[in-house]
């Protein structure tokens, strides 16, 4: 295998040809999903004031320090507070202000009373007639049931660190911080093209020599998986007119990558490798993979280019592989793969090609048991589709006896 590249030498070129992408700045409503692009620092104190956690009464806790069912209290009450209402008024010694869960706390008042430790029946707001006093059956201490100021975020506070991938939660955090546009990584735009006399698109009939378009629907899928915009374009026949065409088309898109299967291995029955020729600057590699050892990768124009094997198992793995790592670093996010080590329940030979074998995983005796899923061709769609990961058979081994303990990249969480 001296003549074929290693997976981690041609890695380590491509991701030298990537730069982050700039930032842009969305409505809050777009951003779910999204890469913060600068860090946001609270302008404000939230709660911004003094309020309520419960129903009940506002109060001065040295008012009730001794009260009990055997010994209540009475304040008399000469406020209703409202959520949403200013209180008017100050709270004096021997008295109370009706107060509901989220109303801001009256002065002079440092606890609450929950209306439970209370003689009351009372919907706050909602009552026209205030009781005129209120028995306190318990004794609170200064600040119970009361969020301060500032509890949750206080002013200054650095809430959300550039590079954070925006989750519900995030948006909430800054919806309350009045943050109606938010500054986020751009998304990258990513061109896939297919080109090839014996592709139709998936709603075409198939007649005799024809195949569907698998890979741009599979490649489509990923680039959103991983952040990007994907851009499919119609499928381009085997003449230069329209190969030609097509890139010039997909230049058109302003892209940041184009990506393309099938066309760019060596012996290949068309026009591509002479367009790319024309049009940039493009390697074309053996890379020391299995499957996937035709790989093309270079500019057209003065766009990156990925020119991925046309088997579709050989297309998902060399995006795994390559192209996802070249997406994440444009798009400034975390590359978070998901490995783990599994146990091959059966016999494997290999060419000594690094390879990335399909299997089911499941645990036995608290251990992690790796199934091939069948045939292992790079043209079997449903074992990428049966698969929960790919166990790597490192270089330079032609054989993996069983019981031999692996690395899998996994393709989905598993069960715990």
């Amino acid at each position: 295998m001296a003549d074929l590249l290693s997976v981690d030498h041609a890695l380590e070129q491509i991701l030298e040809s990537f730069q982050p992408l700039a930032a842009e700045t969305i409505d809050i409503t777009l951003a779910l999903g999204r890469v913060l692009a600068q860090d946001i620092q609270s302008s404000i104190n939230l709660p911004p004031f003094a309020n309520s956690s419960m129903d009940g009464y506002a109060l001065r806790a040295e008012d009730i320090a001794g009260a009990s069912r055997e010994s209540p209290v009475t304040l008399r009450v000469t406020m209703d507070i409202p959520a949403g209402k200013t209180p008017e008024g100050y709270i004096e010694a021997a008295q109370a202000a009706r107060i509901m869960t989220g109303a801001p706390l009256p002065d002079g008042a440092d606890a609450i009373i929950p209306v439970e430790q209370t003689d009351s029946q009372w919907t706050a707001g909602g009552d026209a007639s205030l009781p005129a006093e209120v028995k306190i059956y318990k004794a609170v201490k200064s600040g119970d049931y009361v969020r301060p100021m500032g509890e949750d975020i206080q002013a200054g506070q650095i809430v959300l660190r550039a590079g954070t991938i925006l989750r519900s939660q995030d948006l909430g955090v800054l919806a309350a911080l009045g943050e109606t546009r938010v500054p986020v990584i751009r998304q990258p735009r990513v061109v896939i093209i297919s080109t090839g006399d014996e592709l139709v698109d998936v709603n075409e009939p198939l007649t005799s020599g024809k195949i569907r378009d698998v890979n741009a629907h599979t490649i489509a899928g990923l680039v959103s998986t991983y952040g990007g915009i994907p851009i499919r374009l119609p499928i381009a026949r085997d003449t230069m007119d329209e190969v030609r065409a097509l890139f010039q088309k997909a230049l058109d898109e302003k892209p940041d990558i184009i990506i393309s299967s099938a066309g760019v291995s060596v012996g290949a029955f068309d026009v591509v490798r002479t367009i790319l020729d024309e049009l940039g600057k493009v390697n074309f590699w053996r890379v020391n993979i299995r499957p996937g050892k035709p790989l093309a990768f270079g500019q057209v124009g003065n766009v990156p280019f990925f020119g991925l094997p046309g088997n579709p198992v050989s297309a998902m793995v060399t995006f795994d592989v390559f192209a996802r790592p070249a997406l994440l670093k444009m798009s400034r996010r975390p590359d978070t793969l998901n490995t783990t080590k599994a146990i091959t329940t059966e016999a494997i030979q290999s060419d000594g090609r690094r390879s990335y074998l399909r299997v089911k995983l499941e645990r036995e005796n608290g251990q992690l048991i790796a199934h091939l899923t069948g045939t292992q061709s790079s043209g079997a769609l449903m074992s990428m589709v049966l698969a929960d990961g790919l166990m790597i058979v490192p270089e330079d081994i032609t054989a993996v006896p069983a019981g031999t303990e692996l690395s899998v990249r996994l393709l989905r969480d598993l069960e715990t």
